[in-house]
C-alpha cells in the first residue's frame, strides 16, 4: 500500500510510520526546495530607478558628474548681502554606497544649488489628459534635524532668462514645497506666488499647515515627500505615501486667490458724534453708605484654637542624634564641633513652633465700589465704513491653470543641520507617474531601512512595516505560506482515503463508536485489568507493535469491514 500513515497511541508517545510512493516524494521536494529558496535568496542588488511616462525633470543622482552638469551652485549672494558659501556634494547614504544623492554638507551656512529645464513648465497647455502637476522628492535627515530648511523652489519665468550662478532667496518661485523644522515647530511648505491678473502683483498664498509627519526629522530614514495638484485646483501633500493635508486653491490658501467683490471706501470715516458703546455706567447711581472700601479682604479666625498636639516649643531641625564627631576633629584648629542638623522627627506633619491662627475670607470685604453698567440711551451700533466695488476684483476660476510658469527647479536654504540628502526628484504631470517612479526606488529603500534599522528586532520592525503596508501580507502568503500549504497537501493528502472508514478512525483516535455506550456501561461495573501494570510492560507493548508494522496494517483493512469496539486502552492479555 502506498501513501498509507499508520498511527498507533501508547503511553510512552507517538510512533509514526510513513510509506511514501516516488510520484509523492516529487512534489514535495520541489515545495520544500521551493520554501528554502525563497527565505535564502540573496539580497536584490540596487538599481535605478525606472522612468515609466512622461516627466518635465526626474534625477536619480546616477553618479556624482551631475554636479557641475545637471545642478549648479548659485555664486550669487543673499539680499542681504552673506554669501551661500554653503558645500553641496553627490555621494552615498549611509544605508546603501550604490544609491547616490545630492547631500548639504554644512551646518549653520547659507546654500543654493538649481537645475534648468529644457523645456519650461507652463499650466495653462495642461489639458486633455494632462490635467495633474506633481512634484515628489525623497529627503533624508542623516542627523537629527534642528533648525533650517529641506524643501524645492521651483523657479518661475521671468523677462531675463534663468541662470544657476545668479539664484538666491529673491528668485521669484512659482511653487514652495517641503519640510521645514526650528525648534519645536514644524511644517510642510506648500506655497505659491499668484500673479494678480489686473494690477500684475505677485503675492504668497499659503496653505494651511500639515499634520502627522514630525518623525521623520528624527529617525533617520528615507522619506517620500509629494505635491498633487489637480487641474480643478485641488490640491493633496502626501508624506511617504499617506496624505497629511488636502484642500483647494479657491478654497483653503491665505490669503485667498480671488479678492473680494466690495471692500471698505478708503474715504469712509466714522462721524465724530457716534457712540458705540452698548453699556455705559448709571450717573443716578450712589455709593452706599455701609460700603467700606478699606475693608481687608481676608481676616484671622478668631475662633480657630491650636491644636492639642501642637508643640510650640519643638524646632523644625535638630542635631543630628547620631552624629559623632571625626577622630581627626581638632577642637583648636576646626573649633567647637556641632552635630549637623536634621529634620526633626516629631514635626513630620509640620504641627512645630509658633502657632498662628488661620485666615479667612472677610465677610464684610465689598472691594472697590463702582456703579452698575446700563443699556446706552445714545448707542448708535458698531461703526462700518461703507462698501464700494473692489477696483482690482477678479474671479479665476481655475488657478490652477494661472500657475506662473516654471523654468528651473532649485533649493534655496540655511540650516543648522549636516548631511541632509535630497534623492529621486521628479516634477510629472502624472501621479501614475510619481507612483511608479516611487515603487523602483524609495519603496524598496524603505523596506530594506525598516528591517535594517537597528532598535527594535527584525520580526518588529517587519510588523510595523506590514502594518503601513498590507499588501505586505499578500506577498507574505504568496511567498511563504502557499508553498507551505503545498509540501503539506502533496506530503499527507494520500492516507486520507484509505483511514476515512469510522473504524479506522476510531482504532486510530479512540474516537467513540455506536456500539461503545453498552460496552462502557459494562466496563463501569468491573475494574479494567492491566491498567495498573509497570511502565515497563508498556513499553514493551510499543516496541512490539511496531515490530509488527505489517500486522497492523492488515488490521486497519480489517477494522475498515468491522467497526472497533474497544473504546480504552488495555493491557495486551
Amino acid at each position: 500500500m502506498t501513501n498509507k500513515a499508520v498511527v498507533s497511541t501508547q503511553s510512552t508517545g507517538y510512533f509514526i510510520q510513513t510509506n511514501l510512493s516516488g510520484k509523492a516524494m516529487l512534489p514535495c521536494i520541489v515545495a520544500l526546495l521551493l520554501v528554502c529558496g525563497l527565505h535564502g535568496q540573496d539580497e536584490e542588488p540596487f538599481s535605478l530607478p525606472k522612468l515609466n511616462g512622461h516627466a518635465f525633470f526626474a534625477d536619480p543622482f546616477a553618479d556624482s558628474g551631475v554636479l557641475g552638469s545637471v545642478w549648479e551652485v548659485s555664486s550669487s549672494a543673499k539680499g542681504d548681502g552673506s554669501q551661500f558659501d554653503g558645500r553641496w556634494s553627490v555621494e552615498s547614504s549611509s544605508g546603501n554606497p550604490d544609491d547616490l544623492g545630492l547631500v548639504v554638507k554644512d551646518k549653520a551656512k547659507h546654500h543654493a544649488i538649481s537645475a534648468k529645464l529644457n523645456k519650461k513648465i507652463d499650466f495653462s497647455e495642461l489639458h486633455g489628459d494632462q490635467k495633474q502637476f506633481v512634484v515628489q522628492y525623497e529627503v533624508k535627515y542623516q542627523d537629527s534635524m534642528e533648525c533650517g530648511g529641506s524643501y524645492l523652489k521651483l523657479v518661475a519665468e521671468s523677462d531675463e532668462e534663468f541662470s544657476s550662478s545668479s539664484f538666491n532667496d529673491k528668485s521669484t518661485y512659482s511653487i514652495m514645497f517641503g519640510p521645514d523644522k526650528c525648534g519645536l515647530e514644524s511644517r510642510i511648505h506648500f506655497i505659491i506666488n499668484y500673479k494678480n491678473p489686473i494690477s500684475g502683483e505677485v503675492e504668497e498664498k499659503h496653505a494651511k499647515s500639515s499634520s502627522e509627519f514630525k518623525e521623520i526629522f528624527t529617525d533617520g530614514k528615507s522619506h517620500l515627500i509629494t505635491l498633487v495638484l489637480d487641474y480643478d485646483g485641488s490640491f493633496e501633500i502626501l508624506v511617504d505615501q499617506k496624505s497629511v493635508n488636502m484642500g483647494s486653491l479657491l478654497e483653503n490658501m491665505s490669503p485667498s486667490i480671488n479678492p473680494p467683490a466690495e471692500i471698505d471706501d478708503p474715504e469712509d470715516s466714522k462721524p465724530t458724534d457716534w457712540d458705540d458703546k452698548e453699556k455705559i455706567p448709571d450717573p443716578m447711581a450712589v455709593k452706599p453708605e455701609d460700603w467700606d472700601e478699606d475693608a481687608p479682604k481676608m481676616i484671622t479666625d478668631t475662633a480657630a484654637t491650636m491644636p492639642d498636639d501642637w508643640l510650640e516649643d519643638e524646632l523644625d531641625y535638630v542635631q543630628d542624634p547620631e552624629a559623632v564627631k571625626p577622630a581627626d576633629w581638632d577642637d583648636e584648629e576646626d573649633g567647637d564641633w556641632e552635630a549637623p542638623l536634621v529634620e526633626n522627627p516629631k514635626c513630620e506633619a509640620g504641627n512645630c513652633g509658633p502657632w498662628t491662627p488661620p485666615q479667612i475670607p472677610n465677610p464684610e470685604y465689598k472691594g472697590r465700589w463702582a456703579p452698575p453698567m446700563i443699556d446706552n440711551p445714545n448707542y448708535s451700533g458698531v461703526w462700518a465704513a461703507r462698501k464700494i466695488e473692489n477696483p482690482a476684483f477678479f474671479e479665476d476660476k481655475t488657478p490652477f491653470a494661472s500657475l506662473m510658469p516654471i523654468t528651473a527647479i532649485g533649493i534655496e536654504m540655511w540650516t543648522m543641520t549636516k548631511d541632509i540628502m535630497f534623492d529621486n526628484i521628479i516634477l510629472t504631470d502624472s501621479r501614475t507617474v510619481a507612483d511608479s517612479w516611487a515603487a523602483e526606488g524609495w519603496n524598496k529603500k524603505a523596506l530594506k531601512e525598516k528591517l535594517s534599522g537597528g532598535g527594535a528586532s527584525v520580526v518588529d520592525q517587519f510588523m510595523d512595516f506590514a502594518g503601513d503596508y498590507p499588501i505586505v501580507w499578500g506577498i507574505l502568503a504568496a511567498a511563504v505560506i502557499l508553498p507551505l500549504v503545498l509540501f503539506y497537501m502533496c506530503c499527507s493528502g494520500g492516507s486520507t482515503g484509505e483511514v476515512a472508514d469510522d473504524g479506522a478512525e476510531a482504532k486510530k483516535t479512540d474516537k467513540v463508536t455506536p456500539d461503545d455506550a453498552e460496552e462502557e456501561a459494562e466496563e463501569e461495573e468491573e475494574e479494567i485489568p492491566g491498567l495498573e501494570e509497570n511502565d515497563e510492560e508498556e513499553v514493551a507493548n510499543g516496541e512490539e507493535e511496531v515490530a509488527n508494522g505489517e500486522e497492523k496494517e492488515e488490521e486497519v483493512v480489517e477494522e475498515e469491514e468491522a467497526p472497533v469496539t474497544k473504546r480504552r486502552t488495555r493491557k495486551a492479555d
